[in-house]
């Protein structure tokens, strides 16, 4: 499917869109209210889409609509002209991060053309991805984290304790970090948002080489679109806890509950991805007020392009 529509300038856009909504997460973060904080990004990202030229669809939002009366799944948004894309969205990704004024909170949006993006369920997924460079499989979703560590450091020729792993700190994944400690790779446990997580291996300064672990199956996708952009390699199996979730995925038409997606399965065209710090962080910088402005710094990604941009933008307070 051609995405010559998918240009740089629509890129900004939708870093503007994170900006935004960043901004309106940011002045209610430290204040505990994890809702007031979800709810102030989620007004303002979905106002700032309704400002754009396109006909949006989302595909990946904050719950289907009798659980979630804004930027639910299948909600249309966008001027309702132009070019049609499909949507994925967190308007805040570190509900409780933010909350806490705590680091690395982010605003993030992923678009595509219609059919573009998996139809993720709200469940959750065992994820497996590494940054740009590697060699094609490398990894293996169902390997021992410690071998794909090792096999990391083969490629790279380094020492195993040159290889940064990125886990979400959760008593599940206690023998993912044990098999990476046992041949000596550096494991980063992080709090919250498993987004930022995965985009962390997009960015070499970061020192983090792989991302393992289980989290949200939407947020799967989200992060597979910024490796679309810049060559990685992202490997996700959907876990169910419950009939209902089994349900749930159903209603979007998966019927193969053992499937192991690849990246290409779940970003399957172009793709533009925008993140924006909400809170400083090891990739993107928080929200600031200063000199009467509010100054945001966003990462924009656009695999039709292949550019990566840096975004440093200045808004009236």
């Amino acid at each position: 499917m051609s995405a010559d529509f998918l240009t740089d300038e629509l890129a900004a856009g939708f870093a503007r869109v994170t900006s935004l909504a960043a901004i309106a997460a940011a002045k209610v973060a430290g204040r505990g209210d994890e809702k007031l904080a979800d709810q102030a990004a989620v007004d303002a990202m979905r106002t700032a889409l309704n400002a754009m030229q396109m006909q949006g669809r989302i595909v990946i939002g904050e719950g289907e609509r009798d659980e979630a009366p804004m930027l639910y799944i299948g909600e249309e948004v966008g001027a309702g002209n132009g070019i049609a894309l499909d949507i994925a969205l967190d308007p805040l990704e570190g509900t409780t991060l933010t909350a806490k004024a705590m680091a690395n909170a982010l605003a993030v949006i992923a678009v595509a053309p219609r059919g573009g993006l998996l139809h993720a369920p709200d469940t959750y997924m065992d994820k497996l991805a590494v940054g740009p460079g590697y060699p094609e499989n490398i990894v293996d979703l169902d390997a021992p984290a410690g071998d794909n560590a090792l096999a990391l450091a083969k490629a790279k020729g380094v020492a195993p304790s040159e290889i940064g792993v990125c886990v979400l700190d959760r008593p599940r994944h206690q023998a993912i970090i044990d098999s990476l400690r046992a041949v000596g790779a550096r494991v980063h446990l992080i709090s919250d948002g498993d987004v930022a997580g995965v985009i962390y291996t997009t960015d070499p300064e970061t020192g983090i080489d792989m991302y393992v672990g289980q989290g949200g199956a939407p947020e799967g996708v989200l992060a597979a679109a910024a490796l679309k952009c810049v060559g990685g390699q992202f490997q996700g199996r959907l876990v169910f806890r419950n009939d209902d979730e089994r349900a749930r995925a159903e209603r979007t038409g998966i019927t193969d509950f053992k499937r192991r997606y690849s990246l290409h399965e779940l970003v399957a065209t172009h793709a533009i991805f925008a993140a924006s710090g909400v809170t400083n962080g090891a990739l993107l910088r928080g929200v600031k007020t200063m000199n009467g402005h509010v100054r945001t710094h966003a990462l924009v990604m656009n695999s039709a392009t292949g550019s990566v941009l840096e975004i440093a933008a200045k808004y009236p307070r």
